[in-house]
This record gives structure tokens, sequence and C-alpha cells, in this order.
């Protein structure tokens, strides 16, 4: 042993920096450009009226039976999951008749999105940031995952009817986008793009720019010329489809989604996403709702027509509701958004309140569904504003 008196740290050195010494510790500086995100938060309760969250587009009927089954099977706890959620993969794979190497699996959409910029948006060559056109108002998470990557986001505004202004998202497109990302149906204000206008907007993409679509709510869509992604995927090589099992497929705490590309892009995404992202009871789960497609499109369409239902009601109030074809409406009530979120909670419903732009209800159980109705037959006074 040493029987030098001074302690190790003594012994050690100087450290000899060419940058000058703070006191504290600092983040990357594209943490001060993020916003935070919001997520829904629970209903208040109220005397005598059952409480209600409509506020994070969560699937109210839960998974089927056959997913629950799984996760309670599941006992291997103490093992870690397969890296690269292969079962999941093979079952995709074949529900979608796609190759397996076209799938990389991540925690919910978010996560394989966040795989996309990792790979290609962040710091350039020469060190300015790269490019990402979006809508906006659009996902509430992707300014977050932009700025993280170091990119910088280009937020086209929507139509006053909630849609993508895809001629503008074009027009934004310089020598530094990297990314373009279609949220379809676009959460909060509901509009699906139509497949004729996506084929065409993607076919006026330069090559070298990626074209994320965002379907986390695809299987909520009705009506003619529905998107077909998985065709723009298997006849473009710049795009990624993503999806998840938090919506339709009612896994929302187990966070298993995926992102679809050829292998032009998806070797890229698998040497970035991280192993072990999906746990194997997400896993487990997701595998069984795959093989009870018959189920979940019942209950999918269920929650449609309670859509169809709440918003016929509202327009026929006059109410101001766009085109909805996620499992949520909107009210674009700009700045009286908190006056409905007050009201609504007061009900004991939790809804969501963008301020300055609108409130998003998500539909939830009928009981719940009726009484928002009559939340808004009582507020003459805001269904002006909207």
């Amino acid at each position: 042993m040493s029987s030098d008196p001074r302690g190790p740290e003594e012994t050690l050195p100087a450290v000899r920096l060419d940058r000058p010494i703070t006191e504290t510790v600092t983040p990357r500086p594209a943490l001060s450009r993020l916003p935070a995100y919001s997520a829904g938060r629970p209903p208040t309760p109220a005397e005598g009226l059952t409480p209600y969250k409509l506020s994070s587009n969560e699937n109210p009927l839960g998974p089927v039976p056959a997913a629950a089954r799984a996760v309670a099977d599941v006992d291997t706890l103490h093992r870690y999951p397969n890296p690269t959620a292969e079962s999941l993969r093979a079952a995709l794979a074949e529900h979608l008749e796609v190759p397996a190497e076209d799938l990389v699996a991540g925690t919910g959409s978010l996560g394989a999105l966040t795989q996309i910029l990792d790979a290609f948006a962040g710091i350039g060559e020469d060190g300015e940031p790269d490019e990402v056109v979006y809508a906006w108002r659009s996902f509430e998470a992707y300014p977050i995952v932009v700025r993280t990557a170091g990119a910088r986001d280009v937020m086209v505004p929507v139509t006053a009817d909630g849609r993508h202004d895809l001629p503008a998202m074009l027009a934004a497109i310089t020598d530094r986008t990297r990314v373009v990302m279609l949220c379809t149906p676009n959460n909060p204000t509901g509009p699906a793009l139509t497949h004729s206008e996506v084929a065409t907007f993607v076919a006026a993409v330069p090559r070298d720019v990626v074209v994320v679509i965002d379907e986390a709510y695809q299987e909520y869509v009705r009506g003619e010329d529905r998107l077909d992604a998985l065709a723009l995927y298997r006849r473009h090589p710049n795009v990624a489809v993503l999806r998840t099992f938090s919506k339709a497929h009612g896994l929302a705490a187990l966070r298993v989604g995926y992102s679809l590309a050829q292998q032009e892009l998806s070797r890229h995404l698998r040497a970035v996403a991280p192993p072990f992202a999906v746990s194997t009871v997400a896993e487990a789960a997701a595998v069984a709702s795959l093989r009870s497609t018959d189920e979940v499109a019942a209950r999918v369409q269920s929650l449609v027509d309670e859509r169809e239902r709440v918003r016929a009601a509202l327009l026929g109030d006059g109410w101001n509701v766009p085109e909805a074809q996620g499992n949520f409406l909107w009210l674009p009530l700009g700045d009286r958004a908190g006056d409905f979120a007050h009201a609504a909670g007061v009900q004991a419903l939790a809804v969501r309140a963008f301020d300055g732009d609108g409130v998003r209800v998500s539909i939830g159980e009928p009981e719940a569904n009726d009484r928002l109705i009559a939340l808004c037959r009582n507020l003459p006074e805001l269904r002006r504003a909207s």
C-alpha cells in the first residue's frame, strides 16, 4: 500500500482544457430550444359524476383478450428481450406481406421516428443544422425530437380546416432539408391525407429527402381514396412509414411501434436502433393482437361509429368541427381553448387544450361522449368562438 499521505486526486496531473471552465455542468445548447411535452392530464373528480379521460387519444376499450392473456403468460421477466423484436417483425412481415428486413421496431411510433432522425437529420458536415419540414399544428412531440437531434424544424401552417398545406410544404424544401414528415390523420386537427395527394407529393420530393408518413391512427380512417402508404413505400426508396400498437390495438402502456422502409433506409435505422427497445411483454401482446385483427377491427369500428355520432351532434348544434379521421375531434377555439377545458373539467371530463389553437377531445365511452355533447350544448358562447 502507498504511504503517500496525499489523496489519490492530489497525485494526478492537472487537466488542461482549451475552453473556459464554468462552475456548473451545462447541457447541449439544443436543450434550451425544446418545448415541454404536455401529456394529457387525468380528469378531476366531480361529485356524482364518473370521471373520464378524453385527453390522450387512448383506446377506451383496451386490448383484445388474446393480447391481455399474452401479457399474463410471459414468465421470462428476468431475461432480456429479443434485441430486434424478431417475433414481432416476423408477424408483421407476414401480415403486411413485406420483408422482415424492412421493419424496425421501436418504443411506439415516436421511438421509430426518433431512429429516423438519429440516422438522417442533425448537424451537417458543415456544422450547420439540417432541416426537417412538417405541418403545424401537428403532433406535439415533433419539435422536441427534431431539435433534440440537432436539426432545425421548419413548421408549415396547416390550412384553416386543419389540413396539411402540401404545396407550401414542397416550397419549404431547401438543399438543407433531410426529412419531411406527414402526419395522417393529423394529430390534433383530424383530417387525413388522400392517396392521390400524397402520391403526387412524394413524387415531387427530391430523392435524397426522407419522407416520413406517420400513420399512428390509420386504422380509423374512412372515406374514398384512402392512403395506401405501403404502395408508396414499395415504389419509393425514400419513404418510411410509421405505425403503432398504442391506439387501435389499445397497447399504449407497452410502447411498441415500428417503421417500414426499403433497405436503403432500414439498414441505417437498424444501426441506430437501441437494442432491447421493445420489451418481451410488449412484443408478446403486439403479436397476439396482430393475430386477432378481426376483433381489433370491430373495436375500431365501434369507436369510428361513436366519432361520427358525436361529430354529427356537434355540427348539428352549430360547432365548427373539422373532418375527423382519428379517434378524436378538434375544436378550433383559439384563445378560448382554456375556457373550454375548464368547463369540461367541472364536468369530470379531461380534454387536451392547446393554448391559442384549440381543444382535442378523444372519443371515449358512450357516457363520456354523451356528457361532452351536453356540455357543448350548454356553451353557446364558446360555440361562436369555434
